[in-house]
């Protein structure tokens, strides 16, 4: 019998690996209902529906590896970079989905509420907050709503060579800002911007990408911390922030 492997586990949610299948466990159970209609709409490689039964979903693994680990240098050639880019291009191209997304009024306060956790906890120096929340301000713009991936981390895109072989982990997929998938993919990775974007194409706006760096790194430190990760790990989300400071 094959090993069980505990992918990733917290309050909210646990995923399990046995060879080659996966079983994600959802304390809620709207989450697996998103990314079953996501899958089935996005029009790139998703991994195989094997069967949903509340709240469990059993997905097929996909082959290849991920584009790289937040926080590590991505091995991943430039060609797959752009395949990536040019796989986003075309879900930002389709369809949107029939489901409602984050409202630019979400956004702003969720960024206002998570900065004064950060500066009432003395999370971070008040300057890296303040003035990251300052950069966050040109992703508080209206944008044209876009089919989005939602949650569109470096290790939820899969390549082999310079193929995209399938891209996972779809629950928070909605209509959203295009901006914000290829911010989430290069968070930790800014080198690789120019190789995603030669592959997406026209249209994106880099000083938005790197606000939505900001706004990123900013709302989702106090959830990492109290699910039991680090983002004051090497490379993550708080020397995403320091980083910053560093710029004219």
């Amino acid at each position: 019998m094959d090993e069980v492997e505990v992918v990733v586990a917290h309050s909210q949610r646990a995923t399990l690996r046995v060879g080659g299948v996966f079983l994600k466990v959802d304390g809620d159970p709207a989450h697996a209902g998103v990314e079953v209609r996501a899958m089935a709409m996005a029009p790139i490689p998703t991994p195989a529906i094997l069967w949903h039964e509340p709240p469990v979903l059993a997905i097929a693994a996909v082959p290849g590896t991920a584009l790289g680990v937040l926080g590590e240098p991505s091995t991943a050639s430039p060609a797959a970079w752009a395949a990536a880019g040019a796989a986003i291009r075309r879900l930002h191209d389709a369809p949107l989905p029939p489901w409602p997304g984050r409202s630019l009024d979400d956004v702003a306060a969720e960024l206002d509420r998570e900065c004064a956790w950060l500066l009432d906890n003395a999370v971070l120096p008040a300057d890296v907050v303040l003035r990251n929340r300052e950069i966050a301000e040109a992703a508080l713009r209206p944008w044209t709503p876009v089919f989005i991936h939602g949650d569109l981390q470096i290790t939820h895109v899969f390549v082999d060579g310079d193929e995209v072989t399938g891209v996972i982990d779809w629950s928070e997929a909605a209509p959203g800002d295009a901006m914000f998938d290829l911010a989430t993919l290069t968070l930790g990775h800014e080198e690789r911007l120019n190789d995603l974007l030669a592959g997406y194409g026209t249209g994106a706006d880099r000083d938005v990408i790197r606000a939505w760096w900001s706004l990123r790194s900013l709302v989702v430190s106090r959830w990492l911390i109290e699910h039991g990760f680090d983002p004051d790990t090497p490379g993550c989300e708080f020397d995403v922030l320091r980083s910053r400071m560093r710029e004219p």
